[in-house]
């Protein structure tokens, strides 16, 4: 199919990119990298008035440091995350998870601002930013500026806070303190389909070999960048045991709320989140130095 038709804008400055949104409001529709809005138009399950393109705005884009945090704008593609040298060093869970993201062609393409403002559950970047702790920075009309949570900005599957004139604009990502260890784990049925269940995690241990922080954040869930906060409080203090970790498995495949559909019901998606959970936690308690599952 081909798309209804719609007026088209390249404005060269977020300024005047936030005026078309403030004139046309709900019938605009946001184009950053496409892999979402470009099949939706084809198919005709979206019908916008117009189409703001953001690619020829160069403020959007780039990775730099900023103190003790990392500044990413919101039209980076995926595949600069995935090899940019200060992401790998600083940020090495966002490179990780940037492999798992689809095929090459949609990494070239794609953005990670397209890919939070779409709030798909079974992305990865929500997650990584829910565990990573990341700060998402709002542009509207007039001025207007907003820095949410993940959990302020995500408002449930395929919906966000953002208002109908406004952009997200940076990520802005605080540096993991040294030895703090990583890992992501996804489950899928095929190399490139969206995650049935994935996780992200971060962790760091004590002087003694407990853990001193968790964080655990999953996809594939019934909300985009499901953090398991109760799940992580359970885990700091322990000696993460295969006994540990046997208890946050359970803990994670009751706590953990997710969907059925045609690939899973929702007792085999908790189950395979559990798992998921267990080996990314392994993984990340190993990088800080520990001897997870021992």
């Amino acid at each position: 199919m081909k798309p209804a038709p719609f007026d088209y804008y390249a404005p060269a400055t977020l300024d005047e990119a936030l005026g078309l949104l403030a004139k046309f409001r709900e019938g605009a529709s946001v184009l950053a990298g496409g892999q979402t809005l470009v099949p939706l138009l084809n198919m005709r399950l979206a019908r916008p008035e117009v189409v703001v393109d953001l690619n020829r705005i160069a403020d959007l884009t780039g990775v730099r440091p900023d103190g003790a945090e990392i500044r990413i704008g919101a039209m980076t593609r995926h595949m600069t995350l995935e090899l940019d040298p200060l992401v790998r060093e600083k940020l090495p869970l966002m490179a990780e998870a940037a492999r798992h993201i689809a095929h090459m062609q949609i990494r070239t393409r794609g953005t990670i601002g397209g890919s939070l403002a779409t709030a798909a559950p079974a992305a990865e970047w929500p997650a990584v930013v829910a565990a990573l702790e990341a700060r998402l920075v709002v542009h509207g009309a007039k001025g207007k500026t907003r820095t949410l949570s993940p959990e302020d900005f995500f408002a449930g599957p395929m919906m966000t806070t953002l208002g109908a004139d406004e952009i997200l604009v940076e990520i802005r990502v605080p540096v993991p303190e040294p030895g703090t260890g990583w890992a992501f784990v996804e489950f899928t049925r095929r190399h490139g389909d969206f995650a049935l269940a994935g996780a992200a995690a971060l962790a760091s241990l004590d002087g003694g070999g407990k853990v001193a922080t968790a964080r655990l954040a999953l996809c594939g869930m019934a909300q985009p960048g499901q953090r398991l906060r109760e799940v992580e409080a359970a885990l700091v203090g322990t000696e993460a045991s295969a006994a540990d970790l046997d208890r946050i498995e359970s803990q994670v495949r009751y706590d953990v709320d997710a969907p059925s559909d045609v690939q899973l019901s929702s007792e085999s998606r908790r189950q395979v989140a559990g798992a998921i959970a267990r080996r990314c936690l392994e993984t990340a308690l190993a990088r800080a130095g520990g001897a997870a599952g021992a």
